[in-house]
């Protein structure tokens, strides 16, 4: 298991985390990334669709994308990020295509984060909820980009040549929302969790029953305490952990 407390350190600067859908990334890092912006570590939200298609009001689509774009920003402002960005794409439809990869990439080489996070690229059967098709894509376009497309000068050479970006060695990628037989990883989030909490009950479209809400994650979040050996009640998020370009990563295996 890899110990998460060095991540904590001086060569933790900038986090870009991923999600599919507006409140995705509540759920599955926001205690963990309340306690990096605590560190004084920057983190900066990728939103990948406009959750167009989630909630429970019968409301016109197009309104529902503005309402979820304004729930993410308040609930990133929750655990201290203030910058988010939309790429855009229709909920529910979001593929790993090289339109989508070519917009990852570009945005990595522009924040040059040293710990990328995104929904984990495989499906989860103990809980098929978590496996939706847009977080799948999530994962499997971030994981395409950081490799080789990021790290790559003739990946998608128009960014280089039109936009001088250049080619960037991501350190860390960081998969939530994993099959449990992949996690790795756990975050210790028990001072970070009424944080974590604000930030989900941000998302008021998506939570007919807050309670409900509330006693789940409460729940998952002890159960992650416990696999992860922490004290007596204490509250973990889990993550698999992969060294994308660690100090002997050999390029080109």
């Amino acid at each position: 298991m890899i110990n998460t407390v060095e991540f904590f350190g001086e060569k933790t600067e900038r986090v870009l985390a991923f999600g599919a859908h507006p409140d995705d990334l509540d759920f599955g890092a926001a205690g963990t990334i309340a306690a990096f912006t605590a560190a004084g570590i920057e983190v900066q939200y990728c939103i990948m669709t406009d959750g167009d298609a989630g909630g429970f009001d019968d409301r016109d689509p197009q309104e529902t994308a503005l309402l979820r774009h304004a729930e993410q920003e308040q609930a990133a402002l929750k655990v201290g990020v203030k910058t988010v960005h939309f790429l855009g794409e229709r909920d529910g439809y979001l593929e790993p295509s090289h339109d989508v990869i070519r917009k990852v990439v570009r945005l990595i080489r522009e924040v040059k984060p040293s710990i990328v996070m995104a929904m984990h690229p495989e499906r989860n059967w103990d809980r098929i909820q978590r496996s939706h098709p847009d977080h799948l894509a999530c994962g499997e376009a971030v994981t395409r980009a950081i490799y080789p497309a990021v790290e790559n000068p003739f990946a998608y050479p128009e960014l280089l040549r039109e936009e001088g970006l250049e080619a960037y060695k991501v350190p860390w990628l960081w998969l939530y929302g994993a099959p449990r037989e992949r996690e790795n990883g756990f975050v210790d989030i028990t001072d970070y969790f009424g944080q974590k909490m604000d930030a989900l009950r941000a998302h008021f479209t998506q939570h007919p029953d807050v309670a409900a809400m509330e006693r789940f994650v409460h729940q998952q979040c002890s159960a992650n305490g416990q696999r992860a050996q922490f004290a007596e009640r204490r509250l973990a998020e889990a993550f698999h952990l992969v060294a994308v370009n660690a100090d002997d990563t050999i390029a080109g295996f």
